[in-house]
């Protein structure tokens, strides 16, 4: 069976070629298995996000708006960042995002995770958080921990997550 994350790219004939991917998307990038054999879907880690794009795609998924500097400061200091990309040779479009923070050795977070509502129950989410916890996995990391509102804690525990595993409490402080 072929491990559709692993770091090599895997093309539908005729659909890109792996220069092409690579061009577009950055090293390393790779294919998504698509719900529809005419979407073509791309995990990037390298593209750029066009920071406009981005905050489209979190408030489409009710976040607030966020400061852009604050937000282009966050995904710069960030371990691993996520682009899920509906491929278009002139202009791909974002329609899924994840971010994490940690110390690159050890120990990382997942804190933001979004997938466009029009691409919501098909399965991306979920390869999304796949592709996310391998790649972490990839750079030696042992312990993924996870923020999310009450509202997608399903979707995470459906996946495997374990909420407060064995009673431990967790504090968080949100300065106003």
């Amino acid at each position: 069976m072929i491990n559709i994350f692993e770091r090599t790219s895997l093309i539908r004939s005729g659909s890109i070629t792996t220069e092409e991917l690579n061009d577009a998307y950055g090293k390393g990038a790779c294919e998504c298995p698509s719900p529809n054999e005419q979407m073509l879907l791309v995990f990037s880690q390298e593209r750029p996000f066009d920071l406009v794009e981005l905050e489209q795609l979190l408030i489409s998924v009710g976040w607030s708006q966020r400061p852009m500097r604050k937000v282009r400061s966050a995904l710069d200091h960030s371990l691993l960042k996520v682009g899920l990309w509906k491929h278009d040779q002139r202009f791909p479009r974002l329609i899924g995002f994840a971010r994490c923070t940690g110390d690159g050795v050890l120990e990382a977070t997942v804190w933001d995770v979004a997938v466009n509502p029009i691409y919501q129950g098909l399965g991306l989410g979920k390869q999304l958080m796949d592709y996310v916890n391998k790649s972490l996995k990839d750079i030696g990391i042992t312990r993924i921990t996870l923020f999310a509102d009450p509202g997608v804690v399903a979707f995470y525990l459906s996946q495997g997550w374990v909420l407060e595993p064995k009673g431990h409490r967790c504090a968080f402080w949100y300065a106003n």
